[in-house]
C-alpha cells in the first residue's frame, strides 16, 4: 500500500510552491506554463494524498494555511536541491564537470601532452584531470587494470586487454647546436655521423633498437657519447655542445631552443603513438571526448 507521500509528484510540489509564491492559481499556472485548471487539479490531488487542506478558499482567493506555510519552507529547499541536481546533470552531459585520469611516457607528458590538455581544458574548464607519467610496463598495467581511464603508448601495443587508436606519427631527427659543422646539411645518415659523439636514449627501448639497427645495416658503429632516458634531457645535453641527439621529432620540437636545430635522419625511422583504453569496459563519454580532441589536435 502506498504511503501519502509516495503519491505526491514533483509537478504537484511545484504547483503548490508556485501558488504560495504568486498568491493565485492563475499566476502559478502562468509561471509554470500550464493552465489554471491543471494547477487546481494538482493541488486537489496533493491535498487528498496528504489528508489536510493547504489553502483557505476565500472568494476565489487561495490563502495558505499555517500548515501550508510550514510545508512551503521544506518544499522550497527540496525544489532548490532538484534544480541543483538538474544543473549537475547538464554540466556532466556537456562535459562541464567530470574527472579524467591519463597516463603517458615521461617525454610525451612533458613535450606533447601539455598542449593537448591546455586546449581541452579551454573547452571543458571544469573537468579535473590527473596525469601519471610512467614507463611502458607501468603504463600498460595502469590502463589494463583500469586504474586510469586511458593513456598514450607507442605502437605496437601487444596486450589482449588493451584497445589502441593510432593518433600520431613522428620520425627520428638529429638535434644539434646551430653552430655545429653538420647543421649546414639538409639530412644526416649513419655515414655522415661516423665518429660524431651521439646522445641516445637508453638501451632496451624500441626507438633505440631502431637506431642501432640503422647503423648496423649501414655497416657503421655509432659513437655513443651519452645515454639518457628522456627526449628533453637529450636535447638539453645537445644544447651544451655535448653531441648530436637522435630523438623523436614530435617530442623534441618543444625543446628546440637555446640555439638548437633539427635535421631529418635517414633511413627514416617512424614512431607511432596510440590512445589506449582497456577492453574490459566501455570508455566513458569524457574519455571519448578527450580522444576526439586528441585526434583533432594531431590532424
Amino acid at each position: 500500500m502506498k504511503r501519502p507521500q509516495d503519491l505526491i509528484g514533483l509537478k504537484a510540489l511545484r504547483s503548490f510552491h508556485a501558488i504560495v509564491a504568486t498568491g493565485s492559481a492563475t499566476e502559478a499556472g502562468r509561471s509554470l506554463g500550464i493552465t489554471q485548471p491543471a494547477i487546481s487539479r494538482l493541488l486537489a490531488q496533493m491535498e487528498a494524498a496528504i489528508g489536510f487542506a493547504l489553502f483557505h478558499r476565500d472568494r476565489g482567493r487561495l490563502v495558505p494555511t499555517a500548515d501550508a506555510l510550514l510545508l512551503f519552507d521544506e518544499v522550497d529547499l527540496s525544489l532548490g536541491s532538484v534544480a541543483r541536481v538538474h544543473s549537475v546533470i547538464r554540466d556532466i552531459a556537456e562535459y562541464r564537470l567530470g574527472r579524467l585520469k591519463l597516463v603517458a611516457p615521461p617525454s610525451f607528458s612533458e613535450g606533447i601532452l601539455p598542449d593537448i590538455v591546455a586546449s581541452f581544458l579551454k573547452a571543458f574548464p571544469k573537468v579535473h584531470l590527473t596525469i601519471e607519467s610512467r614507463g611502458v610496463e607501468s603504463t600498460r598495467s595502469l590502463i589494463a587494470t583500469r586504474a586510469v581511464d586511458a593513456g598514450f603508448m607507442k605502437l605496437p601495443v601487444a596486450h589482449p586487454d588493451l584497445h589502441a587508436v593510432n593518433v600520431a606519427r613522428s620520425a627520428v631527427v638529429c638535434v644539434m647546436r646551430d653552430d655545429h659543422r653538420l647543421a649546414a646539411r639538409e639530412t644526416l645518415d649513419p655515414a655522415s655521423l661516423l665518429g660524431e659523439p651521439l646522445i641516445l636514449l637508453g638501451l632496451g627501448g624500441a626507438s633505440r633498437a631502431q637506431i642501432d639497427m640503422a647503423f648496423v645495416t649501414a655497416g657503421q658503429r655509432p659513437r655513443v657519447h651519452i645515454e639518457t632516458h628522456t627526449v628533453g634531457s637529450a636535447c638539453a645535453l645537445a644544447a651544451r655542445g655535448l653531441g648530436i641527439a637522435l630523438v623523436n621529432e614530435m617530442l623534441a620540437t618543444p625543446s628546440l631552443r637555446d640555439g638548437l636545430v633539427q635535421r631529418p635522419f635517414y633511413p627514416q625511422l617512424l614512431h607511432e603513438y596510440a590512445f589506449v583504453t582497456s577492453t574490459l569496459t566501455r570508455p566513458s563519454r569524457l574519455t571519448l571526448a578527450f580522444l576526439d580532441h586528441t585526434q583533432r589536435h594531431f590532424a
